[in-house]
């Protein structure tokens, strides 16, 4: 099961039985970093490709030291002018270029047994919501004039409307005439209550007051 399937010569039925496993696990892998996640449209599109491409790297390679070096650049290329993504989805490309590397050495079965590793765990880990902040969790962005004093400014709201606030960043804005304050938060309920958001705006003279979660790219 673990023995290499390619042989001395590489042979039309080995390329194909490496090339078509990379596939299938590619779409596979695709289909599990996506369970339950928030992720680019383009994501599903690239696990599903990487393995095989991968794969057919190895092949070409095949043990050239300067073919390698070569590669290797290309792909540090291809790095640096992708857009960065999330801690997870830079996950499912590393999974997907581990089994393209194993397909390509011909251990299809090791790579089978791999992905079977990753996928139970990445779908544990999504099932428990390992990791994840609580649904109470909020960013809050206040705007200010800038002849308010933002120190406990509203200190009273958050102990009303909050179980624990920290204000982690202050920075001016429009031609210094503005404070922007951002806050994390954790709301006494899941929802923000129309009453909280009403009792700032009175607090910052109706000036922009922004409240939602904290993306994943937001925090890398």
């Amino acid at each position: 099961m673990f023995n290499c399937v390619i042989p001395a010569v590489m042979t039309v039925s080995a390329f194909l039985i490496c090339l078509v496993a990379a596939l299938i696990l590619g779409a596979l892998t695709a289909l599990v970093f996506s369970f339950r996640s928030e992720h680019s449209s383009n994501l599903p599109f690239a696990l599903v490709l990487v393995p095989p491409i991968v794969t057919l790297v190895i092949m070409m390679v095949n043990g050239n030291i300067g073919a390698g070096l070569g590669v290797a650049g290309a792909f540090s290329l291809i790095r640096f002018r992708s857009a960065p993504g999330t801690a997870r989805e830079l996950s499912g490309l590393f999974t997907g270029t581990a089994i393209g590397l194993a397909c390509g050495m011909g251990y299809v079965g090791i790579a089978a047994l791999f992905f079977l590793i990753v996928a139970i765990t990445v779908i544990a880990l999504t099932l428990l919501r390992f990791g994840e902040k609580s649904r109470s969790f909020r960013q809050l962005k206040i705007t200010i004039p800038e002849n308010l004093d933002y120190d406990g400014l509203f200190d009273d709201i958050f102990e009303t409307y909050t179980t624990s606030h920290d204000l982690i960043r202050v920075k001016t804005t429009n031609m210094g005439t503005l404070y922007e304050l951002t806050y994390h938060i954790n709301l006494r309920g899941s929802d923000v209550d129309k009453a909280f958001m009403d009792a700032l705006r009175c607090r910052n003279g109706n000036l922009n007051i922004i409240c939602g979660r904290e993306s994943d790219k937001d925090m890398l």
